[in-house]
């Protein structure tokens, strides 16, 4: 099983009690590798045995999501996900390909946000960015060996 001391702080920091069901979900999300959708843990827990239902999930999900130990995602087909994460501003990069992210730190994206705020007036509570692409492993599994390169058009809503 994957490390659930992370969620487990996060619910002591937040005041909440530890479950059995939050642990169980704590327990689904950190044996995933990349992201998953609330349906993918609700297999999990049936495949598990976990006596956990859909509904407990979805709601822990979004208090965990509040806690800032997971955070939802879109994907480049418009569907959304999760990804386990530190409770730290970051950002992600999501191979469209296996699902496996990355969490990536501020690289002046919060400059920028400020510049806009500046520049427009407005008082900017927060931002999001996602990257997509292929991951180095995937890459090298296609056989294709191509270099990794960013791209200047990139999808945005």
């Amino acid at each position: 099983m994957g490390d659930i001391q992370p969620f487990l702080d996060a619910l002591d920091r937040g005041g909440y009690r530890l479950t059995g069901p939050r642990r169980a979900v704590a327990g689904l999300i950190a044996e995933r590798n990349g992201h998953f959708s609330a349906a993918d843990l609700v297999t999990d827990a049936r495949h598990d045995g976990a006596e956990v239902g859909r509904a407990t999930i979805f709601r822990v999900l979004e208090l965990f999501a509040e806690l800032r130990v997971v955070e939802r995602i879109d994907l480049p087909s418009g569907a959304h996900a999760y990804v386990g994460c530190a409770p730290e501003h970051h950002h992600h990069v999501v191979c469209s390909r296996c699902g496996r992210s990355q969490e990536v730190h501020d690289l002046g994206i919060g400059a920028i946000a400020d510049e806009v705020a500046r520049s427009t007036g407005f008082h900017v509570d927060g931002h999001r960015l996602e990257l997509w692409g292929i991951c180095p492993t995937c890459l090298l599994a296609d056989g294709s060996g191509a270099p990794v390169r960013s791209s200047s058009r990139l999808r945005g809503s």
